[in-house]
This record gives structure tokens, C-alpha cells and sequence, in this order.
């Protein structure tokens, strides 16, 4: 979609008046302009997604953690969080993260290194290592089972990749960039090996400026598609 590509561009320039103006303007035309992923979406099934959602939380052992990066709902039953929050801190820190690895919580029972070997199933970093790689320990915090989901690699490497590097060029502009995801669990349910539940698709809403853009990602190789093709008409 050629309205993404403009996205990222303004988000480069120098002139940060200039590049705000220039971003509002093509923001408010790709959240007019109807995106069609193949499969309809429409309000009243997004109330239905909150509903089920709702449900899910209170059908599952779940518990709530707040850390000072995130805020997390996870299913010690299903071993995947179910819901997560962040804002964006640092989109232009360099922070390696070379030698850091996921690692367990002692108090909660979350998938581990097991659920995610020998199969299409990435890490996936739900509040992302590139938006808090402002110093190691930081950096780090992102890297607990906590934030961690089966993703398809092919999901988690193409546009859920690039729609978190737009997220980060959003917050060079604006000052509060807030991201919600919620873990969708639907149809015919699969683990793997190690145990832990393989979600279905993932609810994605970016919020800044007064504005919020929903995404739905569906859990399967989707490499080589448009992060805008998943926008939701809302």
C-alpha cells in the first residue's frame, strides 16, 4: 500500500513541524481509506472480539503484572499472555541485545525454551526490545516469558516487524505513543510439544495523537504482505 510507504518517509525527515504536518495529513487519509485483507471487518465484529475476549480472561487462571515498562494479563493455563499494554520509550536507542535470552518467572508458570524448539513458532516479543533498548537493563526486562508468544515466524519477521518500526518512527513525532495487544485463542485450539497454547491471531490497537489504528493479524505465514492490509475499518 503506497500510503504506508509515504508513512515511513515523513517520519524520516529533519523538519519536525514539517514532518508532523506531513503525518497527520497521510494518517488521516489511511485511517479513511478502506483496506482489504480478504476477509471483511467490520465494528460489530470488533465488539465481538472485546466480548470473547472478555470471556477468555475469565475462563483461564490468569494473573496481572505490572512492570514499569509494560502491563501484562497471562493464562498459566494456556502459557501465553492474553493481554499487554506499553508505550513506546525509546525509539532511536542503540542498546544491543546481543547475549540476552527469555527467561522464566519464578512465581508464575509461562512457556519456556521447550515450546519453541524445532518448529515455525519465533519468540515473539509482544512490547518489542526495539522500543526499550534505551540502556541493557531495560532492554532486558523485555526479554521475560512474561512478553512472549508463539508467533509464526513468518508473521513476526514481515509486517508485525515493520508495523513496530512504524510505531517507533510515530513516537519521534508525538510525545505519547500507546500500544494494546490482545491474544485471540479462537477455533480449533493447538499446543505444542512443550505444552503451551498456539493463539490464533493477534488484536493490535496503536494510539497517539488523539487517533487509534486497530490491526488483526492472523497467527500463520503471512510473509511478504503489507502491515496496512490488516487494518481494521473502524
Amino acid at each position: 500500500m503506497r500510503l504506508k510507504i509515504y508513512l515511513v518517509k515523513f517520519i524520516k525527515l529533519k523538519d519536525k513541524k514539517l514532518m508532523k504536518k506531513l503525518t497527520n495529513l497521510v494518517i488521516s487519509l489511511f485511517l479513511l481509506t478502506t483496506i482489504s485483507s480478504g476477509q471483511p471487518h467490520v465494528m460489530s465484529a470488533l465488539e465481538k472480539e472485546v466480548d470473547e475476549f472478555n470471556k477468555t480472561i475469565q475462563s483461564k487462571k490468569t494473573v496481572e503484572v505490572k512492570t514499569d515498562i509494560f502491563e501484562v494479563i497471562y493464562s498459566e493455563k494456556l502459557e501465553q499472555p492474553l493481554w499487554i499494554t506499553y508505550k513506546v520509550l525509546c525509539p532511536m536507542g542503540t542498546q544491543s541485545r546481543s547475549g540476552l535470552n527469555f527467561y522464566t518467572n519464578d512465581t508464575i508458570h509461562t512457556s519456556n525454551n521447550d515450546d519453541y524448539k524445532n518448529n515455525v513458532w519465533d519468540r515473539g516479543h509482544l512490547a518489542p526490545a526495539a522500543a526499550f533498548n534505551c540502556d541493557r537493563e531495560t532492554l532486558k526486562k523485555t526479554f521475560t516469558y512474561l512478553n512472549c508468544v508463539l508467533q509464526h515466524e513468518g508473521l513476526n519477521r514481515g509486517p508485525w516487524r515493520e508495523l513496530e518500526e512504524f510505531e517507533r518512527g510515530l513516537s519521534k513525532i508525538y510525545e505519547d505513543v500507546w500500544v494494546e495487544i490482545k491474544v485471540k485463542f479462537e477455533g480449533e485450539i493447538k499446543k505444542v510439544i512443550g505444552g503451551a497454547t498456539i493463539p490464533s491471531g493477534f488484536l493490535k490497537t496503536i494510539k497517539f495523537d488523539n487517533k487509534e489504528i486497530i490491526f488483526y493479524f492472523p497467527n500463520v505465514d503471512v510473509s511478504g504482505e503489507d502491515w496496512g492490509h490488516f487494518k481494521i475499518i473502524n
